[in-house]
């Protein structure tokens, strides 16, 4: 595609003189389309993954799992005060004697929801009666 540009034909004595140039425009350029290749679309499909999985792995680690227990809803309960200077291991060996005081320790704190293994005199406790 050419062009033609026209100037003034009549010199004055102020202008320089113009003449009549053609001007020749650039070819326009070829459009070029966008083409994924394999490599390329696995690459994109690897970085749309990567949030996905980051996120339900974070959400499956920082969650704690919501377990229905039947076993709560059938449990007898006796009550104990803590007496000055008891401790749980001592409570564990009176109210059953033939079990592991461990167990019996890892029950009344989790029944309790005590956040550690201390307690104070005066202190109620729930305690399960078939620990023995």
């Amino acid at each position: 595609m050419s062009a033609v540009l026209i100037t003034d034909a009549f010199p004055t004595s102020f202008a320089p003189r113009r003449h009549l140039v053609a001007v020749e425009s650039p070819a326009p350029a070829p459009r070029t389309r966008l083409r994924l290749t394999r490599r390329g679309r696995a690459l994109l499909t690897t970085l749309a993954g990567v949030p996905i999985v980051a996120g339900s792995l974070f959400l499956a680690l920082t969650s704690e799992p919501a377990v229905a227990s039947s076993e709560a809803s059938h449990v007898s309960l006796q009550s104990v005060t803590v007496a000055s200077g008891e401790s749980l291991w001592a409570i564990a060996q009176d109210v059953a004697p033939a079990a592991d005081p461990r167990d019996v320790i890892e029950s009344i704190v989790r029944l309790n929801q005590l956040s550690s293994y201390d307690i104070v005199p005066g202190q109620e406790l729930a305690i399960p009666r078939d620990l023995g």
